[in-house]
This record gives C-alpha cells, structure tokens and sequence, in this order.
C-alpha cells in the first residue's frame, strides 16, 4: 500500500510538502510533519538497490534532512518574531497558560546560563517547539541566545527522524510495518521529551 505514497516520495515535490509541513507546523501542532518525513524516508531506503540506485537513494535522504531541518529553523524564527512583537496581548494569553509560564521561566534560565538544551528537548516533544518558540519570542530573549539552539534543535530532530526512517526501510523494507516501527520510536522519544519538560525544576541548594 505504499505505492501510491511512494509515487509522492519519489518525486521532487516531496521536499517542498516536507518543508511546508515541517514550515507550519509549530503554529498547527497537529500536522504530522515527522511522520511524513519518516515516510518519505522509509520509502527511499526500503527501495534504494545496489549501486547507482542506492547513491541516489542515500542523496534523497540528505536532500530531505535538509529541508526539515531547514524548514524547522524557519518556522522557529517566524514564531520567535512573531511572538516578540505580540504585545500585550500575547502576553495576558501566556499568563494564562500554566504550561507556557512554566516554560517559558525555564527557558529564560536555561538560556541565562548559557545553555538551551530545552530548546532541543522540546524539538521533539508534541507542542513543545511551539511553546519554547513563542515563550523565547514573549520573554524577548535575545535572537543570539536562541538562535543556535534552535537550529542544533532542527538538525537533531531531522537526523533523528530521517535515520529512524532510513533504518526501518533498510531492516524492514518500505512497508507499512518499517514506517509504523520507526513512528513508534519517534513517537517514544516525543513522550520521553514531554517528561523532561513538565519534570520541574531542582530546588536550589541552600546554603550552610
């Protein structure tokens, strides 16, 4: 059944639906721009043959990497901006929300410390690049404290899900079971992410 996906997968307009998916998808949350990327993925590798074929397959797989990871940087940034210049408005609805305060406190710290892995962690939570991107952008961090994160976020997340792919079609072959073994994982490393995030933060130790 996954001849009519891999007609898709095969042409060049797989890589302009992957970055527009990928594009959008910190603003639609429920696009399921990783499991396309996994799919394309699978399909490349499950039917890359020996040789000539499979150089082509193993550029196809760059080619796709990318594009999501570039796609994923972009879209970061238009929220970041986006959310920056959303006044107060923006900001009486962040209030609100007790997921997006919380975040946004602790990417504030993680990033005043000079470090952002909450940025890639929340790269592959479910809603967590949305939350982390538009937290940054109504804190108005700095562009240079949040930018290489978000682009190491994007290249992680797009490795991860294109090696997910790659090697469920290469152990599997492109079938539904290859694409449905590696959303399966990515879908485990987005609950793990998830837990991360709402896990709070340490205390601060007190002093002697």
């Amino acid at each position: 059944m996954l001849e009519s996906v891999g007609a898709l997968t095969s042409s060049p307009w797989i890589y302009a639906v992957v970055t527009l998916s990928v594009l959008l998808d910190v603003f639609l949350p429920v696009l399921p721009s990783g499991v396309l990327v996994i799919t394309a993925a699978t399909t490349a590798a499950g039917s890359a043959e020996a040789g000539a074929a499979a150089q082509t397959g193993h550029a196809d797989l760059f080619a796709l990497a990318a594009c999501a990871a570039t796609a994923s940087v972009l879209g970061d940034l238009i929220a970041y901006r986006l959310a920056r210049r959303g006044g107060a408005r923006l900001e009486r609805a962040i209030a609100r929300s007790r997921r997006l305060t919380r975040a946004q406190e602790r990417l504030g710290i993680a990033l005043s410390r000079g470090g952002g892995g909450l940025v890639v962690i929340a790269r592959f939570a479910p809603a967590g690049r949305s939350v982390v991107s538009l937290g940054a952008g109504a804190a108005h961090r700095r562009i240079r404290e949040f930018l290489p994160w978000s682009a190491l976020a994007g290249v992680a997340w797009a490795t991860y899900s294109v090696g997910l792919g790659y090697f469920g079609g290469q152990w599997l072959g492109a079938t539904w079971l290859g694409t449905a073994v590696s959303v399966l994982a990515l879908f485990a490393a987005g609950g793990l992410a998830a837990y991360v995030m709402k896990r709070p933060e340490p205390a601060p130790a007190s002093a002697s």
